[in-house]
């Protein structure tokens, strides 16, 4: 196994705790952790948690602390190879045997490949991280063709033979859980559960993601969302939702809005289903007013 010992100065995991607070996302010893690991070793690292816990965030963040550029996948149900790898444009390869009459063309050539990110990625392992999202959303076959990607980081074009990543790529999967993933793309990575930050992270997150915002304001909107999340609701708010609702109420209580006042007028940038509402509204005066006590 190759061990980095430096990566771009970053030679420990409290160094890239504190390269990623600069990058605006605060990690807790865990998550730093793990991504050091994943980042010394050259595996992939494998986030799992609850939609909203900054799973996504701390991809960009990553590769904003390396200086590469971030190429997402994103997952969905029935998501193939050809949508990860790569796909010819087949337009414009009919064009260009029109346009070449009796002469020879090779429709396989560069300009006819259309790079997709898993690609994009092994051409350029230097200057990229590649994100594979929400990695529970694609089926089964999909995660086995991803296995097979991540072993040997190599891809085979059929018309122009294998393409080799230079070296092991940076690769940070996330997963919300919907689904068990297969134990042996787990055995692959360095794993790391995020949870929900404890309240005074959250509140520190809020007020370094919204400068605006009072700390009096940003623990009270840690403290509604709190509750909220504690109840059943279809679409918990997560930590984007506490920003933006500690952003909201602020520009309307300099709108000339009142506490609490302009965090229930707000209410509509921390919860975004029409029956999560409708199933809070009754207890939404008491909600707020007990957070911003």
């Amino acid at each position: 196994m190759t061990v980095r010992g430096n990566i771009v100065g970053i030679d420990s995991p409290e160094a890239l705790e504190r390269a990623l607070r600069t990058a605006y996302y605060l990690a807790d010893d865990g998550l730093a952790t793990a991504a050091y690991l994943g980042l010394a070793l050259g595996k992939p690292l494998l986030l799992e948690g609850a939609p909203g816990v900054g799973k996504t965030e701390a991809a960009k963040a990553i590769a904003a602390v390396l200086g590469r550029r971030l190429i997402r996948l994103q997952c969905y149900e029935g998501i193939d190879a050809s949508a990860a790898l790569y796909e010819w444009n087949y337009p414009r390869q009919m064009l260009a045997i029109r346009q070449a009459g009796e002469e020879s063309i090779d429709i396989y050539g560069e300009t006819f490949l259309i790079e997709r990110p898993m690609l994009a990625a092994l051409r350029a392992p230097d200057s990229t991280v590649l994100l594979i999202d929400e990695i529970d959303r694609a089926d089964q076959e999909f995660e086995a063709f991803l296995l097979e990607f991540l072993s040997d980081f190599q891809i085979s074009i059929p018309e122009r033979g294998t393409v080799r990543a230079a070296e092991r790529p940076v690769v940070v999967l996330t997963s919300n859980r919907t689904r068990d993933l297969h134990e042996a793309l787990r055995r692959r990575c360095v794993y790391h559960w995020i949870d929900y930050p404890t309240a005074e992270r959250e509140a520190r997150i809020v007020m370094m993601r919204a400068s605006s915002v009072a700390e009096a304001t940003a623990r009270a909107v840690v403290v509604a969302v709190g509750k909220l999340r504690r109840e059943p609701l279809s679409k918990a708010p997560g930590i984007a939702e506490a920003v933006d609702w500690a952003e909201a109420a602020t520009l309307l209580h300099a709108r000339g809005a009142r506490w609490p006042d302009a965090f229930k007028r707000s209410i509509g940038v921390a919860l975004k289903d029409e029956e999560d509402l409708t199933f809070i509204s009754g207890r939404l005066d008491a909600l707020i007013a007990e957070a911003a006590a």
